[in-house]
């Protein structure tokens, strides 16, 4: 199929469902499913964003002004995975428990609420890639409208384009757990030293950045074409002082750049995640 027909095909599968809460994070994928949502069923739809502390203020920022921008009914969860020692403990299956949070908050809005379904932004890319939430997904019975299209990130990508969207060509933006090595727990202090760590690179210039949690190393992700940049030493200097005094002892720049799942990378080399110490 062309883009349009699969922009058809997505239209016609929302219809079908009669009403949604669509999980919403800001990104990409999830707001060009939010949108199109909006389109095809107006009020019988609304955006579902999670807000706890994994989530960088900004970006909850960004993701309101978005739906108030397009005029999409949203509504705030806050959620409690943080509370939850399975998710806490960081192992291989964090996201699936941080998803099965959102979508236990959600299931209980749909029942009380009578909307029909709950829908999710997996797209067809997404299959290939390690991603326990969508585990909790299925077990939820989400539904994943953009992969029923047959939709890529590409494709949605280029359609949020057409549809005028100015997050079309947003980077991808994990939550700030995504930043803790496997094995060392998730807590307030470590997601928020990463956020700062971030905003200050920001600050700094630098858009597209990771700041990867090791403990008392910050190893800093920041995109190949920056690094040049970067590594000019009156740059390196001012993120050293920008990133130690949040309370890390040792500040990194990661040679290979920024990628995004690279604490995924551990998992190919082991099937078990031990605790850090």
């Amino acid at each position: 199929m062309d883009l349009a027909a699969k922009a058809a095909v997505l239209h016609a599968t929302l219809q079908n469902l009669g009403s949604v809460l669509v999980a919403y994070s800001g990104g990409t994928d999830s707001a060009y499913l939010a949108y199109a949502a909006h389109v095809a069923l107006g009020n019988n739809m609304q955006a579902v964003i999670a807000d706890s502390p994994s989530l960088p203020r900004a970006e909850l920022a960004a993701a309101l002004a978005f739906t108030t921008d397009h005029n999409i009914p949203i509504q705030i969860l806050h959620t409690n995975e943080l509370d939850n020692p399975d998710y806490q403990r960081n192992d291989a299956k964090r996201c699936f428990h941080c998803k099965d949070e959102l979508f236990t908050q959600m299931e209980a809005e749909r029942s009380s609420r009578g909307f029909a379904h709950i829908a999710y932004g997996m797209n067809l890319d997404d299959r290939a890639e390690f991603r326990p939430g969508q585990q909790a997904a299925t077990q939820h019975r989400a539904v994943a409208p953009l992969v029923t299209a047959g939709l890529t990130k590409q494709e949605i990508r280029a359609l949020a384009l057409q549809a005028g969207l100015k997050l079309w060509d947003k980077p991808a933006s994990a939550c700030l757990a995504s930043r803790i090595e496997y094995g060392r727990p998730v807590t307030r202090v470590n997601l928020t030293q990463i956020e700062q760590a971030e905003d200050a690179l920001h600050a700094l210039g630098f858009p597209q950045v990771r700041v990867r949690h090791h403990g008392d190393l910050a190893r800093i992700e920041i995109s190949r074409d920056d690094l040049p940049r970067a590594l000019a030493l009156p740059i390196f200097e001012a993120i050293t002082a920008a990133i130690k005094p949040l309370g890390f002892l040792y500040v990194t720049l990661d040679t290979e750049g920024y990628r995004s799942g690279s604490m995924n990378d551990t998992l190919l080399a082991t099937s078990s995640i031990r605790p850090a110490r």
